[in-house]
């Protein structure tokens, strides 16, 4: 992660409480990441991974056998003129869940100074989905010891839209509440098999965990003072795991007060009241409206996006980690014999003239905005390696090859 104060992380560590989180230097030194001591600067660039794009026997029993959502990329049209679907995966329709596919990703990655993976991580009360990409891909790969990895656990509900069919509510198919028997479960499984892993991110030596939906977490533990409770659990489990805490993650968009709430007057002072250690956001779209149907262009929410995060630094009293996003187009989840009209997600506009080099600009803002944050607190998130049905990916496609992750590594 191109380190150079190691040792002033360690002593901030120690002086603060984890409630203030740096980022430790535990990148192995490689070409593409030299040693310590041999850069001037410090980021840390992460990389959210929607893993579904392998079999996954969910997928199978409702769309049939070997299903990934490979099958929506190849069928995606161009939905008005000019609309450049559908996009072709240079390296073909992968799977991920294979060891050396994963490989190659994480090789990809690191020699772009991408930083971590933060996995889309899924568990409902009946269990876990979409882990193979993670569980059989990444944690057996050969190489995985060049890139860190962390989890964004997505609970939200999973309805199907794959695709999604105009005027039609989708079927729900995975709530996203989960039982406090559950959240023991998949906190215990957490700790055992993710954080002790030696490429698992950390900062300050405190695992990372980002939370997706907040207020379904709320929700499903019926209060504010019983989540409180339930996520001090997590915390105090992970301690006795031997680290020094848990870094706690809240991704923005979740952040919402339920109805009723007493305990807290504004959304800001959830995270707060709740023992976060900071806050992200996932995609652009989560912070900025797109007015202009089907096609808003890419400077416009660059600008409105790099605005929300000097907004967002002041409004939350934890460190903010700004997002990248790449682009946005959802059609491609949209029944394709369906008109193509703004009717909500996925029937949405998309963002147009996403080059590689406004998506260097836009890198370029942001590291701007971290230079005048604390150097701890020098992090940022990108949406994303693969959101292929969400017009959002740094994997190359037929078309601009490598370009945007040569964006990352000129970048940072």
């Amino acid at each position: 992660m191109k380190k150079t104060f190691l040792k002033f992380s360690l002593l901030i560590a120690s002086v603060l409480t984890c409630r203030i989180c740096v980022a430790e230097d535990d990148r192995q030194a490689s070409p593409s990441h030299p040693a310590e001591g041999t850069m001037t600067e410090d980021y840390t660039v992460a990389s959210y991974y929607f893993p579904n794009y392998h079999p996954d026997p969910r997928n199978e029993k409702l769309f049939g056998q070997g299903w990934t959502e490979w099958e929506l990329v190849k069928a995606a049209k161009p939905r008005f003129d000019g609309h450049p679907q559908p996009k072709i995966p240079l390296w073909g329709y992968v799977d991920e869940s294979d060891p050396d596919i994963m490989a190659k990703k994480i090789d990809a990655a690191a020699d772009h100074h991408v930083d971590a993976f933060i996995f889309d991580w899924y568990w409902f009360d009946d269990g876990p989905f979409l882990e193979r990409g993670l569980e059989r891909g990444f944690l057996q790969a050969a190489n995985n010891n060049r890139l860190k990895f962390g989890i964004m656990w997505a609970n939200h509900d999973w309805a199907n839209i794959h695709p999604a069919k105009l005027n039609e509510k989708p079927e729900l198919l995975y709530p996203g509440t989960v039982t406090p028997e559950t959240f023991d479960r998949m906190t215990d499984h957490i700790i055992q098999h993710y954080f002790t892993h030696p490429s698992y991110w950390k900062i300050a030596g405190c695992p990372y965990f980002s939370l997706y939906e907040l207020h379904t977490l709320i929700k499903s533990f019926g209060s504010l003072e019983e989540t409180r409770r339930q996520l001090g659990r997590f915390r105090e489990k992970t301690k006795a795991a031997g680290f020094p805490d848990l870094h706690l993650n809240a991704v923005s968009f979740g952040v919402r007060l339920l109805p009723g709430e007493t305990a807290v007057s504004a959304p800001e002072e959830l995270v707060s009241h709740l023992g976060f250690n900071s806050v992200t956001s996932y995609v652009w779209v989560h912070d900025v409206l797109l007015p202009e149907f089907p096609q808003t262009p890419y400077e416009y929410v660059m600008e409105k996006a790099a605005a929300k995060w000097d907004q967002a630094a002041s409004r939350f009293k934890i460190p903010y980690h700004p997002n990248v996003t790449m682009g946005w187009d959802s059609s491609p989840r949209c029944r394709q014999s369906d008109p193509f009209v703004n009717k909500g997600y996925p029937f949405m506009a998309t963002i147009g003239g996403n080059t590689p080099e406004l998506f260097k600009e836009a890198l370029n803002r942001c590291k701007n905005f971290l230079n005048n944050r604390p150097p701890e607190e020098r992090v940022l998130t990108i949406n994303c390696w693969n959101e292929w049905t969400e017009g959002s990916y740094l994997e190359p496609d037929t078309e601009t090859g490598m370009a945007y992750l040569q964006a990352i590594e000129e970048v940072f």
